[in-house]
């Protein structure tokens, strides 16, 4: 009687707590900041409550336990209600008693992993990876609810589950399960999709392994890039990733470029391979290299695994490289060394990592890591971006060291620490910066739009002599004096050109402890030849007026009436010469950029002296319709 008493009471108890009507359950309650961890038992609540409401009310007491320590205080912001109503849920279910918990959880526990593992080969791949998470939930409450003494046959349930749940948990933002064996998803069954996988899958021909590298790393070669990744130290988690980015590719490109089934996969290889490797195989064409990319084997089968060996090397080192991402020609050189590797394993038919890429994760340590140093060491040069833009170097200043085939010989492969493009950050000299040095200056205005300003002033000077000639319109240009002054302007351009020239050499001397040697000639040409020009043009113009006075009469009293007075329109045709090239070429923008793109010494020689040759910003002159060479440099450093 007391016991039917008290439980009588209970239950008033607890009708007079039930929770309001309409209010949310806790689940939906959930602090953000605290979701990610107690969301899962919330779910597994949810999930199991049809099942065994017992078993529920445990995740949800341990889901409170867990909010209780993280935030005891209820300090963040919705922790406090959701205890509230959580502890008001908790008390309307736990009306059961004289029931064993812990036997009931892990008889429960056992019995749901057989019906999983049991139905896992019928269930799509979304359901799996949620009742694997309600496993993994409901373990981690059993071991809270025995104190961490489990049975040994519920030992080895959970062991199984924990390693079926990983391929869950490492494609959780994945779209293509490929980790997951037997699943019916719909997106295995496209035939673009399908067809990848299997050319990735195609390993006939390449050697294989010792199988005391495989155990000892732990893997299985199931495709090319997993064969890739024991050659080359990639990591397992870069490789997974990189897998289903290729096949997505492939299956992209396919769908675009064909609506037929069962079309061989060659086409759809090449083409992916020229999206890729149109960077490296313009970047080899600059620094007058033979690309690593030579397919010389019969059979289109074996020509497309060899590109798709190609094309999965450079994904790889595409998705471990970091920030070096931002230095794509840097890639390109690492690329190139890794592929003349790969190239020999399969043309001398052997499987032998390189020196110091015996170990997953060796490419990371071997090759990104340093590079990855200097940048860091860079940036803390800039000291948080107050330093001046000459203090330190950038993505771009250390990327232009791959624009010449000089990085061969300093940096070799593997890298050679002792070179100056991995300078340490504790000595006393700092390398210098490549090509360009940012100079804040309203003069800017002028040199990168020298040819607006100059067409400006010369407008204005030529309009102001017309309109003071005697006829005073446009007209009087026909008078031969009037005509002759007007042809002034050119004295003005030497002029405005020397001081543009001037400015050049102002704004880029911070770079030249680090320019090639044929750019610094070239400045100080330009330099000497306008100097030249200010001196030749007065002098030969003064020759040229008949009745000079002033300043023209003693120059012209200097040059004796030298033999006839056409003497000042030949020095403007010579002075005009290049202009006249330069805007033929504006004229026709397809030779230009045909030009600047070739690699001609006869093209190299003629453009080098309107603008310095760089690896980008080739072929848009067309595009600088006021702009001067020396803004279009300042672009290709803003990249």
């Amino acid at each position: 009687m007391a016991v039917s008493g008290r439980r009588n009471m209970l239950a008033q108890t607890l009708a007079s707590r039930r929770l309001p009507e309409g209010v949310a359950e806790p689940g939906e309650r959930v602090p953000d900041a605290l979701a990610p961890e107690v969301m899962p038992f919330i779910r597994a609540a949810d999930e199991v409550e049809p099942f065994n409401p017992r078993v529920a009310f445990l995740c949800r007491k341990y889901a409170y336990k867990k909010v209780q320590r993280m935030d005891p205080s209820s300090i963040q912001r919705g922790v406090r209600q959701f205890k509230t109503y959580m502890s008001l849920k908790l008390d309307q279910d736990d009306t059961q008693f004289l029931v064993n918990d812990a036997k009931e959880i892990q008889r429960f526990y056992k019995h749901y992993c057989d019906n999983l593992i049991r139905t896992s080969q019928r269930t799509n791949f979304d359901e799996l990876a949620r009742y694997y998470q309600v496993a993994s939930a409901l373990y981690e409450v059993l071991k809270d609810v025995t104190n961490n003494k489990v049975d040994s046959e519920v030992m080895k349930c959970a062991k199984v589950v924990e390693e079926k749940s990983g391929h869950f948990r490492s494609y959780k933002y994945n779209i293509v399960p490929l980790n997951f064996p037997g699943s019916s998803e719909a997106v295995l069954e496209l035939p673009e999709i399908k067809s990848s996988i299997d050319a990735i899958r195609n390993t006939d021909g390449l050697q294989k392994p010792h199988m005391s590298s495989i155990h000892r790393e732990g893997k299985s070669i199931r495709d090319l890039l997993d064969w890739l990744s024991l050659a080359f130290g990639f990591q397992n988690s870069n490789v997974q990733n990189q897998r289903e980015n290729m096949i997505l590719l492939l299956a992209n490109i396919s769908t675009r470029t064909s609506g037929q089934e069962g079309l061989p996969l060659v086409d759809t290889v090449n083409d992916l391979g020229e999206k890729i490797f149109g960077n490296y195989e313009s970047w080899c064409n600059y620094l007058h290299l033979s690309s690593r990319i030579m397919i010389n084997y019969d059979g289109a089968l074996k020509k497309q695994q060899l590109m798709l060996l190609h094309i999965g090397l450079y994904l790889l080192i595409w998705g471990e490289a970091s920030n070096v991402r931002f230095m794509p020609e840097c890639l390109c050189y690492i690329f190139h060394h890794m592929a003349n590797q790969l190239n020999e394993m399969v043309e001398e038919n052997y499987f032998q990592p390189p020196p110091g890429f015996e170990e997953e994760g060796s490419f990371l340590k071997v090759v990104i890591e340093p590079i990855y140093k200097v940048l860091q060491k860079e940036s803390q040069r800039s000291k948080g971006g107050t330093a001046g833009h000459s203090a330190w170097r950038n993505y771009d200043d250390l990327n232009e060291q791959f624009w010449s085939e000089k990085c061969f010989m300093k940096l070799g492969w593997p890298w050679d620490l002792r070179a100056d493009f991995f300078h340490q950050a504790g000595r006393t000299t700092r390398k210098p910066k490549t090509n360009f040095v940012e100079v804040r200056t309203f003069l800017h205005l002028f040199r990168s739009f020298n040819r607006m300003w100059v067409f400006f002033i010369l407008a204005f000077q030529a309009m102001l002599i017309i309109s003071w000639s005697s006829s005073g319109s446009l007209s009087g240009i026909a008078d031969v004096t009037v005509f002759r002054s007007v042809l002034s302007v050119f004295i003005t351009a030497a002029l405005l050109n020397f001081i543009k020239v001037t400015l050049d050499i102002c704004l880029t001397i911070q770079a030249w402890g680090n320019m090639e040697w044929t750019q610094i000639i070239r400045y100080l040409l330009k330099f000497f030849v306008a100097i030249a020009w200010i001196i030749i043009l007065p002098v030969t113009y003064s020759s040229s007026i008949k009745n000079p006075s002033g300043a023209g009469k003693l120059l012209n009293s200097w040059t004796r009436n030298w033999y006839n007075q056409s003497v000042y329109n030949v020095a403007i045709v010579i002075y005009m010469g290049p202009n006249i090239l330069a805007a033929l070429l504006f004229l026709l923008p397809q030779l230009q950029n045909v030009m600047e793109r070739s690699n001609s010494r006869a093209f190299i020689l003629l453009m080098w002296w309107i603008q310095p040759r760089l690896y980008v910003a080739r072929g848009m002159s067309s595009f600088g319709l006021c702009c001067s060479p020396a803004s279009l440099h300042s672009v290709s450093m803003l990249r």
